[in-house]
């Protein structure tokens, strides 16, 4: 079972189609090359002047039959008719020829021109000797017995020289290799081709794959893509459109999650408050009884408690909302300063209790940055509240201007065990998720540089 979906999924692959292309290619190997053969010998008589060099003599064997029938025709005829006739044949039939005659005693009795090579009595051993030269030399020689009979001899026999060359083709191409050449490269123009248009298929699918993959929809998610061939790209698309339809769903559930997240913060926090009402209006009931003074540093420590649970779930409805989009902000120029010192007026008395080295060094001059300014004291707030929780072993609170990159920031710094250790505060970290979400909201760069000898804040205008 296995083997046969092995088998399966290798006919579908790129590799198997690639494979049939050069398997194709080899088979039409042997069946082109004679093909080639034959069209390029088809090309070579297109090609190629039919005509031969001297108008006359078409071929060899027209001259011969001609030459022939010459000599029937002077069946009969007298020494002097012969003569004349081959004179007349020679300027009209077979120009730029060599002609002699030889009667029947072996005698020659005409040559035209005169030719030196010629014996003017002629014997058998001559006759073997010039027969033999015939087929070796350069000229093509035709001898006929005049009348035409091959048995009756009495008028002797003509002789017919013409040169070989009269015969040769014409060609407009004189190397039959250019065809090979010319084929051979079609060959491979062809495979070439076929394997751009493979290699081009693969590729516009790839990069069809890679648009979906950075084009969004609309709700931030990558578009699904329509799956092709059951192939190595095919079910990389069809794992591309389940990575999508997951990343939906999960992006479905936490929305879901977030939505009952919130809906659970804002509820718990409204529902927390009447209790700590209740509580603190009995705390105040109590505090006007007279309680020893160990109750009273319980009453103090619980008031505390409940101050810092309502900032808590101040803090809650804040990220709430934040986090949602929901929280309003009129972001307005402020003098920043001024809040930074309004703010660190009112948490002085607590770091002065808390045993706080406050170092405060602001310049005299304003520095305004579009703010909101509720949210930029909440802001001051969580963080001198987180520096009073967690930084409390350092005693010491900074707060001063700086120039960066030709800015003017405010940096607020500690002395404490720095973000990584943990405090007995430690708690859910919705202050400095506050802060950076507020900051985000004001358009403020926030930068924190935290280590075991303390934090350092900077926050500085982007506009």
């Amino acid at each position: 079972m296995n083997g046969l979906r092995n088998g399966t999924r290798f006919r579908n692959s790129l590799l198997f189609r690639y494979l049939i292309i050069l398997v194709v290619a080899m088979m039409l190997l042997p069946i082109m090359l004679p093909a080639m053969l034959i069209v390029s010998s088809v090309l070579s008589a297109w090609v190629t002047d039919m005509k031969p060099a001297n108008s006359h003599y078409l071929s060899s064997s027209r001259t011969e039959d001609s030459w022939h029938r010459e000599a029937i025709a002077l069946k009969g005829a007298t020494p002097e008719q012969i003569s004349i006739h081959l004179r007349k044949i020679q300027g009209d039939t077979f120009p730029d020829s060599q002609i002699f005659w030889v009667d029947a005693a072996g005698k020659t009795r005409l040559e035209l021109p005169t030719q030196p090579d010629v014996p003017k009595q002629w014997d058998a051993t001559q006759a073997v000797v010039f027969m033999k030269k015939a087929m070796n030399s350069d000229l093509f020689t035709v001898v006929s017995f005049i009348g035409g009979g091959q048995k009756n001899t009495n008028q002797g026999y003509m002789v017919l020289k013409i040169p070989r060359s009269f015969f040769d083709q014409q060609r407009t191409d004189n190397s039959m290799m250019l065809y090979y050449l010319f084929f051979i490269l079609l060959i491979l123009a062809a495979f070439i081709f076929v394997s751009l248009l493979f290699f081009g298929g693969i590729r516009r699918r790839l990069v069809r794959l890679q648009v979906a993959m950075s084009q969004r929809g609309e709700d931030g998610l990558p578009i699904l893509v329509s799956t092709g061939r059951p192939d190595e790209i095919g079910k990389l698309e069809e794992a591309f459109n389940q990575m999508v339809e997951q990343l939906a769903e999960s992006r479905g559930r936490e929305r879901q999650e977030e939505e009952l997240r919130k809906r659970l913060v804002a509820d718990l926090s409204h529902d927390i408050r009447t209790p700590l009402t209740v509580v603190r209006s009995h705390l105040y009931t109590l505090d006007d009884e007279s309680l020893s003074d160990r109750g009273k540093r319980s009453i103090s420590l619980m008031e505390n408690k409940l101050k810092d649970l309502g900032s808590l779930i101040d803090n809650l409805l804040a990220y709430n909302l934040l986090s949602s989009g929901k929280y309003t902000l009129n972001n307005e120029p402020r003098d920043i300063l001024r809040l930074v010192r309004e703010c660190a007026a009112n948490w002085y008395p607590v770091w002065e209790k808390e045993g706080f080295e406050v170092d405060i060094d602001l310049p005299e001059h304003s520095i305004v940055w579009k703010v909101d300014e509720q949210g930029f004291r909440r802001l001051l707030d969580n963080l001198f509240q987180n520096v009073v929780r967690h930084a409390a072993s350092g005693r010491y609170i900074g707060i001063h201007v700086e120039e960066h990159n030709g800015k003017e920031a405010l940096v607020i710094t500690d002395k404490g065990p720095g973000m990584e250790q943990q405090s007995n505060e430690k708690g859910a970290g919705i202050g400095l998720a506050i802060t950076e979400l507020l900051a985000r909201e004001m358009d403020l760069e926030r930068d924190i540089v935290s280590s075991s000898a303390g934090t350092q804040i900077r926050f500085l205008n982007k506009t």
